[in-house]
């Protein structure tokens, strides 16, 4: 990381700065607030909150994208809480222990790396469940929950707009991975989004119907003739997208194709994707009443 250190307390500044160098960190410091505002980008900035009654927010406002620790002699609304307001994500009180301050800047490198990370996934999650939507979930149906479907995308955004309707994040666990029934059995009062389960066994099954009697589960299945005793809903695709571990019948995906990629396509390429005559593409459109905008 690359960290910047405002303090005028020259000895207690290179103090820090050798040990962080130390630790592989790459490490500036400045005495003053004038010093400190540079045209370049720190991961994080250790500001002294007493560096002779100069007015540090201007460093706050400055690297408002960098983890800023203030390092303060005492607490007050001045030093620590009107800070905070502004911008600063946490302080420490001098005299401290490096090994504190380390903890809290490494604490701050984590969290900021996660929460990209989770707005990476989520942003990728929003992607591939464009275009889907569901109407009226409501968060006061009984779990365990089964939704049946024949898109597996349907039962995701419902989970996820469920997670998001009670601000509770989920346990995610496929019934193909063969660790499943030990994870299930470990979690008590979390809530779970279950998948698969129309690949068990009959006899697994049963015990796994055992397993979450009493468990927050959203479970999702694409057999809809499943008889199950426990609440459950049942969500259809209105353009008749079939779940991967469907077989497809054969018109019933040439029509898919045709209705979702003849505005990608010319129709020369669509029907060689196709394996099929132009005149045979112009044909299965008549027949499925499927007309392409000009």
């Amino acid at each position: 990381m690359r960290i910047l250190i405002v303090e005028n307390e020259i000895y207690l500044a290179q103090s820090i700065a050798s040990k962080l160098t130390e630790l592989g960190h790459t490490c500036e410091t400045a005495a003053g607030i004038v010093d400190a505002i540079k045209n370049e980008q720190f991961d994080a900035v250790l500001l002294s909150t007493n560096i002779n009654g100069q007015d540090f927010y201007p460093v706050i406002e400055h690297y408002n994208n960098s983890i800023i620790i203030l390092l303060v002699s005492y607490i007050s609304n001045d030093t620590v809480s009107n800070p905070l307001k502004a911008g600063a994500n946490d302080y420490i009180l001098k005299p401290f222990m490096m090994e504190e301050l380390i903890r809290k800047i490494e604490h701050f490198r984590d969290y900021e790396a996660l929460k990209k990370q989770n707005e990476t996934y989520r942003a990728y999650i929003e992607y591939t469940l464009k275009g889907i939507s569901i109407e009226n979930i409501s968060t006061k149906e009984k779990l365990p929950l089964f939704i049946k479907t024949d898109y597996q995308k349907n039962a995701d955004l419902y989970a996820f707009r469920y997670a998001e309707k009670t601000n509770t994040p989920f346990v995610f666990i496929s019934l193909n991975d063969s660790n499943a029934f030990s994870r299930i059995k470990k979690i008590s009062d979390s809530l779970m989004y279950i998948t698969d389960f129309q690949t068990l066994k009959k006899s697994e099954k049963k015990l796994f119907l055992e397993l979450i009697e009493d468990k927050n589960a959203i479970v999702s299945t694409t057999d809809s003739s499943e008889e199950l005793p426990f609440n459950s809903i049942e969500i259809k695709s209105d353009n008749k997208i079939f779940d991967r571990n469907d077989i497809l019948p054969i018109d019933d995906y040439v029509k898919y194709i045709i209705m979702n990629y003849q505005s990608k396509f010319p129709d020369t390429t669509l029907a060689k994707k196709l394996g099929i005559s132009r005149k045979s593409l112009w044909e299965k459109r008549k027949k499925y009443e499927i007309f392409k905008k000009k």
